[in-house]
């Protein structure tokens, strides 16, 4: 049993040697094959690199534009809402204007009334008791 585990031990040893030493064939076609392929490759990557140039002009010259869009329009709203906002303020103190005028044109005839009423009852007082202590007490005489 011993020679045979011994035999089977150096069986393997021998067939792993013999296995390292075989060379895997390389021909000079797959060497060319190989020189081919890196030469794509190259070619490949310098394509790649300019479609990726192209991509970020073409991406940097669209950003530009959007960026003068977006300025321009910033612009427009900021005269926009400059403009609203002053006529609206126009629009409020033109308001509070005509109110004041309305109030006053209002008031002057009724006064001018008020005044030739009151004028009268004095002239009245004179004469009656009655009006005149009427006048007194809402301190008008």
């Amino acid at each position: 049993m011993k020679h045979l585990l011994l035999f089977v031990v150096v069986a393997f040893t021998l067939n792993i040697l013999n296995a390292q030493t075989q060379e895997v064939p390389y021909t000079l076609a797959d060497r060319d094959k190989m020189i081919q392929i890196v030469a794509k490759l190259d070619g490949l990557t310098r394509d790649i690199s300019k479609v990726e140039q192209s991509l970020n002009n073409k991406i940097d010259k669209v950003d530009v534009s959007l960026n003068k869009r977006m300025d321009r329009l910033e612009d427009k709203f900021d005269t926009y809402f400059t403009w609203g906002f002053g006529m609206v303020l126009a629009g409020i103190f033109g308001l509070f204007g005509f109110i004041i005028y309305d109030r006053r044109s209002v008031i002057t005839p009724v006064k001018r009334e008020q005044d030739k009423v009151l004028e009268a009852l004095r002239i009245l007082a004179k004469e009656d008791t009655k009006i005149r202590e009427a006048l007194k007490k809402a301190a008008l005489w």
